[in-house]
């Protein structure tokens, strides 16, 4: 019998802590196959324990790890990395260091957890920077683009680019299933010539070396949701203000229907009929419903959860930590970024001595 998936889990990060926590456990359960899954939750103890007996959560797949430390939602990543020892989060990642947990998830503070990740777990290989944070962007074929970065590395050269379409590839087959995924560079056009230079030499490098990638070439904004490719990379700059653009236009538009569907009696009674289907709408925009961003690149599994996810939301998150936790995603990202080291010198673009990572992340 195969020994169980453990998921370490930070029970006080979020706008709102263990109750939707709590509440994300239960609904993965409820929603996927749970067998061979249990859960550490760090936190304080009482609040953890009064959820899990409110909800109905079987205590028999959940180890309590009490604290009463916590990092805070606006604490600076350095003074979390100086002060967040013993804290929920901290012990959250400390159990995927210690092999007690395959896979940790927060929805606390991004640029603490960024830090904090780093410092404990180590970069997956020489020379990386920083972690890159991973959307899973829904398109209209049905599936789901890797979108990344979205915010953790701002400004990115063309060595870093190869970096996340490397680790982009591997995260889209370990948890969409997708066996071969196209990968294609954000641009302001599909020319050769047109972009900045290092997404020119990213692409260059792309289509010429030897990463064993099923390159498609450039593609624009529009494409992201077409499904044209299965990862798009960009650097974070650009990646998180195509993110929050994405989740303003889902909420203005479900905003507006609501409004147009409830204009009149006879917009509610064709709302009544068009029921079934406006729910699968509803459900293929929910930003809820695709959430759980990995911070890919560290030699180990964090997944990030979005502050203010509901409990259907953090279970997304858990279903993620759980699919990675039970691929091959680490070995296949190792494999590749040692071929990448043939190709660059690392050690040019390296973060400068004394700044942290996620510094710049809000």
């Amino acid at each position: 019998m195969s020994s169980p998936t453990t998921i370490s889990l930070d029970a006080m990060g979020g706008d709102v802590g263990p109750s939707v926590v709590v509440g994300g456990v239960k609904d993965y359960l409820k929603r996927h196959d749970g067998a061979g899954v249990r859960f550490l939750m760090h936190g304080d103890a009482a609040a953890i324990e009064a959820e899990i007996a409110r909800v109905g959560l079987d205590p028999a797949v959940v180890e309590v790890r009490h604290t009463d430390k916590v990092v805070a939602m606006d604490e600076k990543p350095a003074q979390a990395m100086r002060r967040g020892k013993g804290s929920s989060l901290w012990n959250a990642v400390e159990a995927v260091k210690t092999g007690e947990a395959a896979a940790a998830v927060s929805a606390g503070n991004t640029g603490a957890l960024m830090a904090i990740s780093k410092l404990i777990l180590r970069m997956a290989a020489p020379g990386l920077e920083r972690p890159a944070l991973v959307a899973s962007w829904p398109t209209i074929k049905g599936g789901h683009t890797a979108v990344l970065d979205v915010g953790a590395n701002i400004d990115s050269d063309a060595a870093q680019l190869i970096e996340f379409a490397i680790m982009g590839e591997a995260f889209q087959s370990a948890v969409h299933g997708v066996e071969r995924p196209r990968v294609g560079l954000l641009n302001v056009g599909s020319e050769d010539m047109k972009g900045h230079e290092e997404v020119r030499e990213a692409h260059r490098i792309l289509r010429e070396g030897g990463f064993n990638l099923h390159y498609h070439g450039f593609v624009e904004g529009t494409d992201l949701a077409t499904g044209v490719v299965d990862v798009v990379v960009t650097d974070g700059f650009t990646g998180n203000i195509a993110l929050k653009t994405a989740e303003g236009t889902a909420r203005l538009i479900s905003g507006l229907l609501r409004e147009s569907l409830s204009s009149s009696l006879t917009s509610k009674l064709g709302a009544l009929i068009a029921l079934p289907a406006l729910k699968r709408m509803r459900d293929r925009i929910d930003p809820n419903a695709i959430n759980g961003g990995p911070l890919l690149g560290l030699n180990g599994l964090v997944v990030k959860s979005h502050g203010g996810a509901n409990a259907r939301g953090f279970g997304s998150a858990v279903r993620i930590a759980v699919d990675l936790g039970r691929s091959d995603y680490l070995a296949k990202v190792a494999g590749n970024l040692k071929r990448l080291d043939a190709v660059f010198d690392h050690s040019a673009h390296a973060a400068p001595e004394g700044v942290a990572a996620g510094e710049n992340l809000q």
